[in-house]
């Protein structure tokens, strides 16, 4: 590889996460092994530089697009700007929708998840839960209020909260945040203790590998239920989570696939 830069996310795209998030971007340059230049999206914005090859874990909206223009000129960048910029939370549930992956119910008995759907999460203010169909209207009208007209509605679904991290078709891990108590917002709680419902991992495997190949991401990671009854389905999916249950590892994956991408 010649000239490579890793541009780290800015802090309001890492709600409580800020920490966790910048350390794998370094675990991943540091398993490079060879001169990385490293600067803050935020600075990217104002002095955008040209790489041979670009690690970001960006997504300001006007970070993403003078990436993708990078692209354009033929850099490669891990994630793809190009891909980010249509991957919005409303989008992915669309494209993950066509693709026909597992997804909770819009209508349900046990309350609603109301998501931001124009970008990701930048505060726990941005995935609301409502208890019935009343409080999820008077949400959605808060939404407007605050300017947000995008939005995704889930309803919630009972069973185990597993986050999954992959990289590519290959690297695939799975937790259950209730076993360690490591929750970004304190909602992640409500579905309570993790009964550890058997359940085939393969099969979340292909389908969140799927949604990748389609979306053009290589480094991602997400959230599902799994029910009592073994059935699962996919309630959330992001670029370039922190990886913090096993960043080692992941970084020995992302490292390797660029690896592949040499220039």
């Amino acid at each position: 590889m010649k000239n490579v830069l890793a541009i780290r996310r800015a802090d309001q795209f890492s709600p409580n996460s800020v920490e966790k998030d910048r350390a794998i971007l370094m675990a991943v340059v540091e398993k490079l092994e060879q001169p990385v230049r490293v600067m803050d999206e935020d600075e990217y914005v104002l002095q955008p530089l040209s790489a041979d090859l670009i690690i970001s874990m960006a997504r300001r909206k006007e970070t993403l697009q003078q990436l993708a223009q990078q692209e354009e000129l033929g850099t490669r960048v891990i994630n793809s700007a190009k891909s980010l910029i249509r991957a919005s939370r409303s989008q992915l549930q669309q494209a993950m929708r066509e693709l026909g992956v597992a997804l909770p119910a819009t209508m349900g008995d046990h309350g609603y998840w109301l998501k931001r759907g124009d970008m990701a999460a930048q505060s726990e203010h941005d995935v609301v839960f409502c208890k019935d169909a009343a409080e999820l209207a008077s949400a959605e009208a808060n939404f407007v209020l605050n300017g947000i007209t995008d939005w995704v509605v889930q309803a919630h679904e009972q069973g185990d909260l597993v986050k999954w991290y992959a990289v590519g078709d290959g690297f695939f891990k799975y937790y259950y945040p209730a076993d360690d108590g490591n929750f970004k917002f304190a909602d992640e709680k409500r579905n309570g203790a993790a009964h550890h419902y058997p359940f085939d991992a393969e099969a979340l495997h292909k389908e969140v590998a799927m949604v990748a190949r389609y979306m053009n991401i290589q480094v991602y990671g997400g959230d599902a239920i799994v029910r009592e009854d073994g059935s699962f389905c996919i309630i959330d999916f992001n670029d370039w989570p922190s990886f913090s249950r096993c960043a080692n590892e992941a970084a020995e994956a992302i490292a390797k696939i660029i690896s592949y991408d040499k220039v």
